[in-house]
């Protein structure tokens, strides 16, 4: 075989391949992008630093500080749970938040906030997980964690790329009413399978917030946020969330993740 052959043969071939691999991203349905998302391999534990910045439409900023330690429990490791302790500042130091996933849709998460001042921990009802925000922050409780796939109805609206990363952008809608929003669209990256761009949409169909992920790398293997934005485009108000000191596949006892311990603390 000459060269001129040898490369008329290289190129037909990728041309095949890309043109295999363009059928079967065609053939995925907005469901099995939103499978693929929630199955992204993410440890069977998880450890973390977080730092939270509240930005007002001011201009004005507070910052928060915590610890984060999640596990995978139940049946083929399909439920979670967190566990997560404020250590700064002062007036919310000691603030606890607990989270029991469940990979069930038709049982709804468990959550509690302890509140050390008031020596009190409150259980977040399903129904107001879904519109109070966390903390003060512009993440709801429901933003906190995961929903289960079928929570709504994914649409694949078209490929494209962003900030250089090539991506599905993705509709979801919820199918119960409740939510904070309507629809949200999530630009998914195809690499990573993290959303670098979501937006959400209110009841009157317009944008009402926008999280934005501009920091993304690979830890021990796997794919991790490293940074993110929250922004209410209605009230002007943000949260930023740095994330650090990240740690995989640690040994974690069941135990932390009881009321008991969240009254407790660190």
């Amino acid at each position: 075989m000459n060269m001129r052959t040898s490369i008329i043969s290289t190129a037909i071939m990728a041309v095949c391949c890309f043109s295999s691999a363009m059928a079967q991203e065609q053939t995925l349905s907005g469901r099995d992008i939103a499978v693929k998302v929630n199955n992204r391999p993410d440890g069977d534990t998880r450890r973390c630093e977080m730092k939270l910045t509240l930005t007002n439409k001011n201009g004005s900023k507070r910052e928060r500080q915590l610890k984060s330690f999640s596990m995978d429990c139940g049946k083929d490791k399909k439920d979670s749970r967190t566990i997560m302790f404020f250590l700064y500042p002062g007036d919310v130091k000691g603030t606890g938040f607990l989270t029991w996933e469940y990979d069930d849709m038709n049982k709804d998460d468990d959550k509690w906030l302890y509140l050390p001042a008031m020596k009190k921990t409150r259980r977040i009802s399903g129904s107001s997980s879904k519109t109070d925000y966390f903390m003060g922050t512009d993440f709801t409780y429901d933003d906190m964690g995961d929903r289960n796939v079928d929570e709504d109805t994914h649409k694949l609206l078209r490929t494209e790329p962003l900030n250089g990363h090539q991506c599905w952008v993705l509709e979801s809608t919820p199918n119960t009413t409740g939510e904070i929003y309507t629809r949200k669209v999530s630009w998914v990256r195809t690499d990573c399978l993290i959303p670098e761009r979501v937006e959400y949409y209110d009841k009157l169909g317009k944008l009402h917030r926008v999280l934005t992920v501009p920091e993304i790398k690979q830890i021990d293997g796997f794919w991790t946020i490293c940074q993110m934005r929250m922004e209410n485009v209605q009230t002007k108000h943000s949260t930023d969330l740095k994330i650090s000191n990240i740690h995989y596949n640690e040994k974690m006892d069941a135990s932390m993740f009881s009321v008991s311990r969240l009254e407790k603390g660190l």
